[in-house]
């Protein structure tokens, strides 16, 4: 049996850089994420990167509605 060695951290941004990162391009690292996540779902890296991958979206998220809504 031979195992593929998936490099999960190919498209991952550093934990500071998240609060930079526009909308646009965090969904095109989520789905280049999920299609990794995929690949050896049922596992704890699967499941950690799933988490990583859910707190870029809403970081990336809720920058966008702050940006949208301005200072209140």
């Amino acid at each position: 049996m031979s195992a593929k060695i998936l490099r999960l951290s190919d498209y991952r941004i550093d934990d500071g850089a998240d609060d930079e990162i526009d909308l646009v391009t965090a969904v095109d690292v989520a789905i280049r994420d999920l299609r990794e996540i995929l690949l050896c779902w049922g596992t704890e890296i699967a499941r950690q990167h799933a988490e990583e991958c859910e707190l870029m979206l809403r970081r990336a998220f809720s920058r966008f509605v702050a940006d949208r809504l301005g200072p209140q």
